[in-house]
């Protein structure tokens, strides 16, 4: 008696199981059912322990880096004494989430200088990944209405999802940021920030992209509508991190630990109101190592060395200190300063950088010319600190290799002019390979000097170029 009632009992309450659960799926938003915490078919993050332990390093460093302005390149060349790299994750600052009004969808934008370090993957982002930093694309407003929190339902989350993964996976990046900031909720017509849309967007991001890293700079609308029906945005993302420089305060996000969060964020751009001063840097990196966050984060890297800077925080988190230049973008064979050299252009091997008709006045054009031994192909090469160098032909003693009117747009001409200092007139040296080199002015870091359509003729325009791997942008340095 005592068996058939306890088989009698669950059976009951199996057919009671199954009755609840009918009744929930009935009442339930078919737009929730992704998204239900039920649903195994929708990955967490993924093995998070390996990817904190693949980078050897506690806690990591990340840098933002402006690329509008400055060269992601620099952040490879800043190591720990011991040789590893400073940085584990430099972030390109930034792309954006844009509204077209027409088709009434957020789409994911580019602007020409984030182009230009995506599509010259192999110059900008190969380099750093071959040293074992990750490189990861941060996602901004861009004024126009479209953010991360007011997708208006599940589908439009995921197919932005789908554009974010698709750049990702077009361009060998290691990951994506979200910052949302200047989206400017309601312009357009669009929606205010609800509580679905962040949730939706990250839950259909870690789908796509299982194995790759997704952080969160902890701003903005999708910073507080952070769960919805179950599932949290801390079971989905890899990193958080305080997004108020100079500020040490640690985001609260359910689901991720100390270990994935950093509480410390450092401006080392001096002269800007949020500049970290190096007393505050080195009370940061302590509170860091005490408090045992994972992340110490920086912003706004460019071409200056402050190794010394880096080592106020280096050798408290990882008692070394850090050291700035690995030949990267330096000519291996050591430029040096004071030196004349003939600049060769790769085109043809032969002909040279010349100053048209052996001219000294101010805004004379420079071409490329067949060598001819003359003083106007002679350039005096001096360093000017930062990694930077001034060129200046023997023809004109007094004057500078400079980009007219410090202009930064492709075509622009590239002249000599009285020399004054200016970041027009200060040009970064890296190796090409095969004994040739990219020179690249201050003021517009991510071109390069370049022969225009890659001509051989004489007389061919110089101008600056979007940075890419043609012959046109490369010169070989060759001493006199």
């Amino acid at each position: 008696m005592t068996t058939i009632m306890k088989k009698i009992n669950l059976i009951s309450l199996l057919i009671l199981c199954i009755s609840m659960l009918t009744i929930v799926s009935c009442n339930s938003d078919n737009l929730d059912e992704a998204v239900t915490i039920q649903d195994q078919s929708v990955p967490s993050k993924g093995n998070l322990a390996s990817k904190v332990a693949a980078f050897g390093k506690n806690p990591l460093s990340v840098m933002y880096v402006e690329v509008n302005n400055n060269d992601i390149r620099e952040v490879g060349k800043y190591t720990l004494a011991d040789g590893r790299p400073l940085f584990d994750v430099a972030i390109i600052f930034a792309a954006n989430i844009n509204y077209n009004t027409s088709t009434q969808k957020a789409y994911l934008h580019f602007n020409n200088q984030v182009t230009n370090v995506l599509t010259n993957k192999d110059v900008y982002i190969k380099p750093l990944q071959d040293k074992g930093i990750k490189v990861m694309l941060s996602i901004l407003g861009n004024h126009q209405g479209a953010g991360f929190a007011n997708f208006p339902n599940q589908a439009a989350a995921q197919a932005f999802a789908q554009e974010l993964a698709n750049a990702v996976n077009t361009y060998g990046l290691d990951g994506i940021d979200f910052d949302d900031e200047y989206a400017q909720y309601g312009a357009n017509g669009t929606g205010q920030p609800n509580q679905f849309s962040f949730v939706y967007l990250v839950t259909a991001l870690r789908e796509l992209l299982p194995n790759k890293i997704i952080s969160l700079y902890n701003y903005g609308p999708s910073a507080s509508n952070l769960s919805y029906n179950g599932v949290t945005v801390g079971s989905k993302v890899d990193f958080v991190w305080n997004p108020y420089y100079s500020t040490y305060s640690a985001p609260n996000i359910p689901g991720l630990d100390n270990a994935h969060k950093g509480a410390a964020a450092i401006n080392v751009r001096p002269g800007t109101g949020t500049y970290t001063s190096t007393s505050t840097l080195t009370n940061f990196a302590q509170r860091t190592k005490d408090d045992g966050y994972g992340v110490f984060l920086y912003y706004d890297l460019g071409a200056t060395n402050i190794a010394s800077y880096f080592s106020n925080a280096t050798n408290i988190l990882y008692g070394q200190s850090t050291v700035y230049g690995d030949g990267t973008t330096t000519p291996t064979t050591g430029i040096i300063s004071g030196a004349t050299y003939q600049l060769v252009s790769a085109t043809n091997g032969t002909s040279l950088l010349d100053v048209s008709n052996s001219g000294t006045a101010d805004g004379t054009k420079v071409q490329l010319w067949s060598s001819n031994n003359s003083n106007a192909q002679k350039w005096k090469v001096t360093d000017v600190g930062g990694g930077y160098y001034k060129l200046q032909p023997l023809n004109g003693p007094t004057k500078s290799l400079d980009v007219s009117n410090s202009g930064t747009a492709n075509g622009t001409q590239v002249q000599i002019y009285t020399d004054n200092g200016t970041n027009a007139q200060k040009w970064k040296i890296t190796s090409a390979g095969s004994g040739y080199y990219n020179v690249s002015p201050a003021h517009a870091a991510t071109s390069n000097l370049d022969v225009n359509g890659g001509a051989t003729t004489d007389g061919s325009k110089i101008q600056i170029w979007s940075a890419n791997t043609g012959n046109a942008q490369k010169w070989k340095f060759v001493k006199l």
